[in-house]
């Protein structure tokens, strides 16, 4: 169906975040300056690869794979390819400028620009933003002494992101500051979060098939999750609408092995935090498995309720798990008993769930039925118990993420034009602060430090 300009500048929502420990970020990140001369160069460059980009396009138009929908895209249809393709690469405009661009640019500075130090007590947080036909980046800076949250930088996505993963992995250059980014392209993007005004990845992990080429590398479709192997720090896995699991050495760019053990989409993933080589992997088959990634073909699988749609380890109980899905159900198994429990937590989907690595018992999901809910579940053995429900005003929440730092903040965002993303103490909720201060926190020395580090 076609729309109008209308509807589609009224797109305005967050897909996902992802928080960042303090002390990560580099303190003065690198300003890039660039010359009228290398911007005129990137732009003609930019037309070559959007002519590519229109020619894959036709192919996967011609193609029988499923296409991921996950935000009811749909209504938003793709009625001219060529603007599209253009939107999707996100230089819409650029695309139709002259050779002779020089006179679109300025070398002048903002003089009223923000400080852009990071101090050690800030938290970053990643946001995902799509905004009418462009997709963004945005990093956020946190400090909960300052009392301040402000968009330090933000950058132009080519492509609608899906997830995000935080890493500190460049082959061949010391420890960094990237975000992963998983899109509707199959190609992964590493972008650098220590630079401001960058316009390209890092580098990029996949190949699609070209007419110049038929070499595929990776992913034949959407990437819909990504999990960072924080203790093999050149291993980063990725799921895809493609049913396939790449297990990336990002080393050489290429994935040292494949899983093709589901039967539909592959939406979610976690590393173990103690086992480097286990691997929780949910689906749109409506399973959930986990794999030892040295033997990956021998793993166990259990049954859901409705397809996976977040899964999360108990890092409390390093032989249990969590899964949401798309009936609203909470479930918890256990490696060696199988399912323990299941609850309906949500009316919808749950489209977030985070058990705090910190707070014994503590447990957040939110859903796209426009909630968030708070949940005791410090008994395994038994179901939790609902301490709280809070409505944000984010309409449908389609993401959740609890701060790493700090146990009991979390960030959720959402599609509701004027206020789709949010920052929030849960201890401001008095019978949260009632139930679960008390218990004290858990400085778990079996947590791996972002700059961990060992070679295979």
């Amino acid at each position: 169906m076609e729309i109008d300009a209308q509807t589609e500048s009224n797109i305005n929502f967050i897909p996902c975040v992802k928080w960042v420990r303090k002390g990560i970020a580099n303190t003065n990140p690198v300003k890039l300056q660039l010359s009228k001369n290398e911007l005129v160069d990137i732009i003609n460059e930019t037309k070559v690869k959007l002519q590519e980009a229109e020619e894959n396009d036709e192919e996967l138009m011609e193609s029988d794979v499923p296409r991921q929908d996950e935000f009811n895209l749909e209504q938003y249809d793709e009625d001219e390819a060529e603007e599209n393709t253009a939107n999707a690469l996100g230089i819409g405009s650029l695309a139709e400028l002259d050779n002779a661009a020089e006179d679109n640019f300025s070398e002048s500075d903002d003089s009223d620009k923000e400080d852009e130090v990071i101090k050690p007590t800030d938290n970053l947080i990643l946001v995902a933003h799509v905004e009418g036909d462009a997709s963004f980046l945005e990093v956020y800076v946190y400090n909960e002494e300052d009392e301040s949250l402000y968009v330090h930088h933000d950058i132009l996505l080519p492509s609608f992101p899906l997830c995000l993963e935080h890493l500190n992995y460049e082959p061949k250059m010391p420890k960094g500051n990237y975000c992963a980014i998983g899109s509707m392209s199959p190609i992964i993007e590493i972008w650098d979060l220590d630079i401001i005004n960058v316009i390209e990845p890092s580098f990029t992990l996949g190949q699609v098939k070209t007419k110049k080429s038929n070499k595929v590398i990776g992913h034949t479709d959407a990437v819909l999750a990504l999990a960072w192997n924080k203790t093999f720090d050149h291993v980063i896995a990725s799921g895809s609408v493609d049913q396939t699991i790449h297990l990336w050495d990002m080393e050489i760019k290429k994935p040292s092995t494949t899983i093709k053990s589901f039967t539909d989409k592959v939406q979610c993933l976690e590393w173990h935090a103690l086992e480097a080589q286990t691997l929780l992997a949910g689906g749109c088959d409506s399973s959930i498995r986990v794999f030892d990634c040295r033997t990956p073909e021998a793993h166990q699988t259990w049954l859901l309720d409705g397809e996976a749609e977040r899964i999360c380890w108990n890092p409390l109980e390093p032989f249990s798990f969590l899964a949401g899905t798309s009936k609203g159900s909470v479930q918890c198994f256990d490696c060696r008993k199988g399912e323990l429990w299941s609850i309906s937590a949500h009316s919808k989907e749950v489209s977030g769930l985070c058990a705090s690595t910190q707070c014994p018992g503590l447990l957040i999901t939110s859903s796209t039925d426009e909630t968030v809910k708070i949940w005791d579940y410090k008994d395994l053995a038994n179901a939790p118990c609902l301490i709280n429900e809070k409505e944000f005003n984010l309409g449908n929440v389609h993401c959740l993420d609890l701060c790493p730092d700090l146990p009991f903040v979390i960030s959720a965002g959402g599609d509701k034009k004027s206020h789709n993303f949010t920052v929030f103490d849960i201890q401001n909720i008095d019978v949260v602060r009632n139930t679960f201060q008390p218990r004290g926190l858990i400085k778990s020395e079996s947590v791996k430090e972002e700059g961990a580090s060992t070679s295979t």
